[in-house]
């Protein structure tokens, strides 16, 4: 059973949810921006993963034995005791989604939430992959169809905690763009935020037929009406759910 509240714009509904390789492209504080034009990428389908994994030393990683082992070098040889997750193991539910707005002013989001996964080949030209609930390794993964970049004005990839604990510091999670041609574009959620439940990650741009990647990382400890407000998209949000599974 499910529930939400639409947002209008123009028909649409929305909900609120509540280190680089050589040939990678790291976007960093210092070097925050990248051009897909320049790189000759800036056509055919843009793949945009999640993928993440819980910190070791939040489920029983052997972090903080190395010391001992000076100590006690025979304990190298005895078998590890290996204890039961208990309630320190936190449940995460990471999701992947993207605010949209076309050069006709067409605005929107493709996120899980409703089961708005987007169409490639039409409006909004941006598809959802499908909704990972269980942390799976190839993750979540958005297309951008760039093809049709000359009817797409701008683009916010994001990521939020649709349920369980707010707990971006217990993740490793990574947003990796693959474009068309060229490396691979890496843009690392590692900043430490423990009570935030959304992360704008990058924003992509049309500027005057230049498209362009700027990665963002800003966190805030609400869902997607306050990333909208941030940003500036002017939709209305209501409170949504997922289905249970």
């Amino acid at each position: 059973m499910s529930f939400w509240n639409n947002w209008r714009w123009g028909g649409h509904q929305g909900f609120d949810s509540g280190s680089a390789a050589s040939n990678a492209i790291e976007l960093t504080k210092r070097r925050p921006v990248v051009s897909l034009t320049k790189q000759g990428a800036a056509t055919g389908n843009l793949r945009v993963n999640l993928s993440w994994r819980m910190r070791t030393s939040d489920i029983g990683g052997r972090t903080g034995q190395s010391g001992n082992l000076f100590r006690r070098p025979l304990k190298m040889f005895k078998p590890e005791v290996v204890q039961a997750q208990g309630p320190a193991v936190v449940k995460i539910d990471l999701d992947l989604a993207c605010l949209y707005e076309l050069q006709d002013g067409t605005k929107g989001v493709v996120q899980p939430l409703g089961s708005f996964f987007g169409d490639v080949n039409s409006p909004p030209y941006v598809k959802l992959s499908g909704d990972d609930r269980f942390g799976a390794p190839s993750g979540e993964t958005i297309y951008i169809n760039l093809d049709h970049r000359d009817e797409i004005k701008r683009l916010l990839v994001f990521v939020y905690i649709y349920d369980g604990t707010p707990a971006f510091d217990r993740t490793h999670a990574v947003v990796t763009l693959y474009p068309s041609n060229g490396p691979r574009i890496e843009i690392g959620l590692d900043e430490r935020a423990p009570q935030a439940r959304s992360c704008a990650v990058v924003l992509i741009e049309n500027n005057k037929g230049e498209l362009t990647v700027r990665r963002e990382v800003k966190y805030v400890y609400g869902f997607q009406a306050e990333l909208d407000r941030l940003y500036g998209w002017g939709m209305q949000w209501g409170r949504g759910y997922k289905q249970k599974v």
